[in-house]
């Protein structure tokens, strides 16, 4: 599942998306992740909406701050 899926139930605009989006391809590049059925995958993507609703807008913040909570 790719977040567009997600973003799909939320109430972000286009360009809150546009950079969601950034962030989570940013946070897969960085992990070596390429298969997006891969259930960590959905994991990040949900992190990241999270984060994106407490009104972080750079992607690259978001992406890191995803991938330091994970620990």
């Amino acid at each position: 599942m790719t977040i567009h899926r997600m973003l799909e139930k939320t109430a972000f605009g286009p360009e809150e998306i546009a950079c969601l989006v950034a962030a989570y391809e940013q946070a897969l590049r960085e992990l070596s992740l390429k298969d997006r059925d891969d259930p960590l995958t959905q994991l990040i993507a949900k992190k990241i909406i999270k984060v994106g609703q407490t009104g972080v807008r750079d992607p690259a913040q978001i992406s890191q701050l995803v991938i330091k909570g994970l620990g």
